[in-house]
């Protein structure tokens, strides 16, 4: 099988990804026949609490926690992009694109212009990794503790209608499912049917905004996911392994491939496309 690009690919220019390493992935890229990868590293401008009894103090996230809030480090786009130019330099046959995910950019307008304009990104992925939660924010794993699962998800998909309705510059949502990361293993397993009515909403709004969805292979999206956003209009999909280091490249991409097919969605002309529905 001939596997579809990685859209959403870490390395080690997002702060989350110490064994990262944009050379390697290019290699390991090559190694799976690859044609195309793209490197969509962080950038969050949301700081979020963190339950620090939670957290090993040798651990990523205790270094860039301050009284018990993570604060996201700068991104430095020309070295990013330098490096990007290396690779492509270094694997000619392997296309690769550069790419941001940007963290709820509807609520940092001004600071996603500023690294937007700081050079040219060529796949870029809207994502929802916070919620609200009093007065401040928490990734989802910080609010199962003490709401129900059930409810975090329909406010995680409140949010993204909200990022979708925004006018911020993505062409990719990204892990529409994200909450299911870190759902309680006492809770009722997750039926994405039970909220069929917040997700068809998040996913007709997406497709009217002319995006595409990411099939994320982190945690395998329900197959009735991806029937309601063809349903709904869904123009495109990408597939992304969220990799955070090289052998996690494509990882879940043969399953996520028979799904985007079942669903009545195909490759484009390169590699590097979308893939568009057929009908």
């Amino acid at each position: 099988m001939l596997f579809p690009a990685d859209s959403h690919v870490h390395t080690e220019w997002s702060w989350d990804a110490p064994n990262g390493s944009m050379r390697a992935s290019c290699e390991r890229a090559v190694e799976l026949g690859l044609a195309a990868i793209a490197f969509t590293e962080h950038r969050d401008h949301t700081v979020w609490r963190v339950a620090l009894d939670q957290v090993d103090p040798d651990d990523l996230l205790a270094r860039l926690t301050e009284d018990g809030e993570l604060h996201p480090p700068a991104f430095d786009a020309a070295g990013y992009l330098a490096a990007v130019e290396k690779c492509r330099e270094r694997f000619p046959g392997l296309t690769v694109l550069s790419g941001l995910e940007l963290g709820e950019p509807h609520r940092h307008a001004h600071q996603v212009a500023q690294v937007m304009g700081s050079g040219r990104f060529d796949r870029v992925l809207g994502s929802v990794h916070s919620l609200a939660d009093g007065e401040g924010y928490a990734e989802p794993a910080g609010l199962v503790g003490h709401r129900a699962a059930l409810e975090v998800m329909r406010d995680y998909l409140a949010e993204v209608t909200a990022l979708v309705c925004s006018d911020q510059p993505f062409e990719v949502l990204a892990h529409v499912d994200y909450p299911v990361r870190s759902w309680p293993t006492g809770a009722e397993p997750f039926d994405a049917s039970a909220l069929e009515e917040e997700f068809r909403h998040a996913l007709q709004l997406t497709a009217h905004s002319g995006r595409a969805l990411e099939i994320n292979t982190k945690v395998p999206l329900q197959s009735v996911i991806l029937r309601w956003w063809h349903d709904e209009g869904g123009p495109a999909v990408t597939f992304g392994s969220d990799a955070h280091d090289p052998d996690s490249i494509a990882t879940g991409f043969r399953d996520a491939v028979h799904l985007a097919e079942a669903h009545g969605y195909r490759p484009g002309r390169h590699p590097h496309e979308l893939w568009a529905r057929a009908g």
